[in-house]
């Protein structure tokens, strides 16, 4: 089985990919600053594959390149992000980019003096930006990015500079998109400022607080366990037809659906939208953007390497709750 080293490897998506390599029996060496949460290296532990933790800033290319030396590492996926907020990118700007570009090509330039690993940008939906707003399907090669954010902007900017040092390099990369996720291994790691709407309304769900929604929001939310199989799926061909795929689920649907599952497990559970003009209820949910960001088209996805994803809403509802009761979270 390959070895596989992740960059952000403790942050959500990064545990829930980790996770999943490991359980198919994978060499997985997670690469971030900060340590993996002690539930996950439990869990880590039963699963058949084998994994090691490294402590490093993804913005130091010799460390890495030492890493995947070390580790005879032959795959690569690049997940280490800031995650920013209109507050975050204010006061610092600069170190959203040294991250989120300059981890990109850190990583880069490192496989490039290792043995060559095949590389996986971890990239997102974010860079579709404004045309999110007008376009029926976001799709890969027709939908124009127009990032609105400087995340977005910096994850547009690491895709164009990715694969221009790969071609330099003649390293073999490809770019997936991922969708808005939710699921197992998500909490505040300090680096993710809006935790996904779904997340939000369990934090308050489980501290017996009523959830008032600023509106009805209806977005293809992707379930991490199957961002982890799209990213794999994407790792594991042998031979894409294109430089960028999207990772989403193929299917819509509601925050108020959310609540409605949540309320079967939690009784008592209050929830509604908001009614400031009634009576000055103000939300206490947090989403991405004033307006539902069009659909992540997945067919080439789809028709190049067969992912079809396994979680609808009431598949991720039933398997979410159950490694929520699981872990003890509630």
């Amino acid at each position: 089985m390959p070895n596989v080293l992740i960059t952000g490897a403790s942050g959500f998506v990064g545990l829930a990919l980790t996770e999943h390599l490991l359980a198919r029996g994978d060499h997985v060496i997670g690469y971030d600053l900060a340590p993996p949460p002690t539930a996950a290296l439990c869990a880590f532990a039963a699963l058949p594959g084998r994994f090691a933790a490294i402590g490093g800033d993804v913005r130091d290319s010799e460390m890495l390149g030492r890493a995947m030396r070390m580790h005879h590492v032959d795959r690569v996926v690049l997940l280490a992000a800031i995650t920013a907020d209109a507050g975050r990118e204010c006061a610092m700007p600069q170190a959203i980019f040294e991250v989120n570009v300059g981890g990109v090509l850190a990583a880069l330039n490192a496989a490039a003096t290792a043995r060559k690993p095949r590389v996986l940008l971890g990239s997102s939906g974010s860079v579709y930006g404004a045309s999110g707003r007008t376009a029926a399907l976001l799709d890969e090669v027709d939908t124009p990015p127009q990032p609105e954010g400087l995340y977005g902007i910096s994850k547009q900017t690491a895709e164009s500079a990715a694969l221009r040092l790969a071609s330099l390099h003649g390293i073999d990369l490809r770019i997936g998109r991922l969708g808005t996720c939710f699921g197992p291994w998500e909490s505040e790691t300090g680096v993710r400022d809006t935790l996904s709407a779904p997340y939000q309304v369990l934090q308050h769900a489980h501290s017996a607080r009523a959830v008032r929604l600023p509106r009805d929001s209806r977005r293809d939310w992707l379930y991490v366990r199957d961002a982890a199989a799209a990213l794999t799926a994407l790792l594991d061909h042998a031979s894409p037809t294109s430089p960028v795929y999207n990772l989403a689920a193929g299917f819509q649907w509601s925050m108020t659906q959310w609540c409605q599952q949540v309320a079967e497990w939690q009784p008592g559970f209050d929830w509604r939208i908001a009614q400031p003009d009634r009576d000055d209820e103000q939300a206490n949910v947090s989403y991405y953007a004033p307006y539902d960001r069009a659909p992540m088209s997945i067919e080439r996805l789809r028709a190049d390497t067969g992912f079809a994803p396994r979680f609808d809403l009431p598949a991720a509802s039933a398997d979410f709750h159950a490694w929520l009761q699981a872990a003890h979270h509630v």
